[in-house]
């Protein structure tokens, strides 16, 4: 059986640079996800990603788990993060296309797949970081509303709000989009 984060936390905090390796492995994928969901830069995600763990090295004793699980703490230092270089380079990082790979024999079905995730990839970098951030985690990540409030540092139902409100502009920008499509087209 694995050991918990807190333990691989524990351990990696006394030195222990294999369950440094073992909690990093084990998380890296999802807060490289998130850091990429919210800023859609390959490379803002890669330099978030490595931040988030040397941040868990330097800070990680404030790591509380009756306030969340360690996934919580990490996106939410992740947040801090990516909530910086947003302010910081918000006028000045141009979109990167993110790869994706054909999975379809069928050119054109790809290439339309291609363009409508791109779409919503579009849509949700475009919402505003606190309803970006609220959608990210719960609609891509799949954390729950209490993993989503202990990352965002709110409550509950702050956390549903957000959620409702992002939603609800998600779908604003994706019909608009629909339409210009249709009107261009």
């Amino acid at each position: 059986m694995s050991e918990s984060d807190e333990i691989l936390l524990a351990r990696a905090l006394h030195g222990d640079e294999d369950a440094f390796t073992a909690l990093y492995r084990r998380r890296q994928g999802a807060v490289y996800r998130f850091a990429l969901h919210m800023t859609h830069s390959v490379a803002v995600a890669e330099d978030v990603t490595q931040e988030v763990f040397m941040a868990l090295i330097e800070r990680g004793r404030r790591f509380d788990p009756s306030r969340g699980t360690l996934l919580s703490f990490l996106y939410g230092i992740a947040r801090n993060h990516v909530l910086r270089r947003i302010e910081k380079d918000w006028w000045t990082t141009p979109v990167e296309a993110v790869d994706d790979h054909p999975g379809a024999d069928d050119l054109l079905d790809h290439l339309t797949r291609q363009e409508t995730v791109e779409r919503v990839r579009q849509a949700v970098v475009s919402l505003p970081p606190l309803y970006r951030a609220a959608v990210v985690l719960c609609d891509l990540e799949h954390a729950t509303y209490e993993e989503a409030a202990a990352a965002l540092e709110c409550p509950v139902g702050t956390v549903r709000s957000r959620l409702n409100r992002g939603r609800a502009m998600l779908a604003q920008k994706l019909a608009r989009s629909l339409v210009g499509t249709v009107y261009d087209g």
